[in-house]
């Protein structure tokens, strides 16, 4: 299979995005103006299309434009409550926050997937996945169990990766695996065994849970994962307007 070459040129479309999000976020297109369409912005910047919705991609993943396709893409804002890439990644969102995001692996294995995780990540029966579990922390406190389930493409990046590794988007972002759009679920669930002795609590005491399905641009799965969150260290925040909907995470520091 040829090489792709705007990636070997460098990754053009983080170029492409970087020129377009200066342009929105100085007001350029205005509040649901229109980007140009695909053709004229890889006229443009003398790239192919591929490299241009790649760079849109980006753009979505931030919140500043609109994913619908066969249209062109309108700006939703100049500003953002919380970027799409510190809501999917918690190295992000600690960041974000000031504090220091941590955490180590403490397995990561190589298995049959289970009829649930063939439909979620769309495999054929008998496929393989990758499974990790990491204890995450925010400076140095334990608050969030990660139990990430990969497709075969995406964990073969992963299993690479040192096992003291931080995060995992931006790597994998650094591969060609993006992050585009996400389902999410949240509800609360009981700690097991493991649950409670990597966060030091009690078993069967109550975790905020987030199971979370990513998908890429195309629509494919990347990820399955469910996180747990010790109690009393976040909160997720929800709103809704006719223009859009927006789901945000953030520490809790009291009531």
């Amino acid at each position: 299979m040829p090489a792709d070459p705007d990636r070997a040129t460098g990754a053009l479309y983080r170029t492409v995005a970087a020129d377009l999000r200066e342009a929105i976020t100085a007001g350029r297109y205005g509040e649901a103006g229109r980007l140009p369409a695909e053709g004229a912005l890889a006229e443009r910047y003398g790239v192919s299309r591929g490299t241009v919705r790649q760079a849109l991609a980006l753009l979505r993943a931030d919140g500043l434009v609109t994913s619908r396709r066969g249209t062109r893409r309108v700006v939703l804002g100049t500003a953002r409550v919380q970027s799409f890439s510190e809501l999917l990644s918690f190295t992000h969102w600690a960041r974000s926050m000031g504090e220091e995001p941590g955490g180590r692996l403490e397995s990561l294995v190589r298995r049959p997937a289970d009829a649930t995780e063939c439909e979620l990540l769309r495999l054929e029966p008998g496929s393989e996945v990758y499974v990790t579990l990491r204890l995450r922390t925010l400076s140095g406190t334990p608050v969030m169990v990660e139990r990430t389930v990969y497709p075969p493409r995406v964990g073969e990046i992963v299993a690479e990766l040192p096992a003291d590794a931080v995060s995992h988007t931006e790597p994998l972002r650094e591969h060609g695996i993006l992050f585009t759009d996400a389902d999410h679920t949240i509800d609360v669930v009981a700690a097991n065994t493991e649950d409670a002795r990597l966060l030091g609590c009690r078993r069967g005491s109550p975790l905020l849970r987030e199971k979370r399905r990513t998908t890429d641009p195309t629509g494919t799965p990347v990820e399955w994962s469910q996180d747990r969150y010790l109690p009393g260290t976040v909160a997720f925040s929800i709103h809704n307007s006719l223009a859009s909907s927006a789901l945000s995470r953030h520490a809790r520091d009291g009531d």
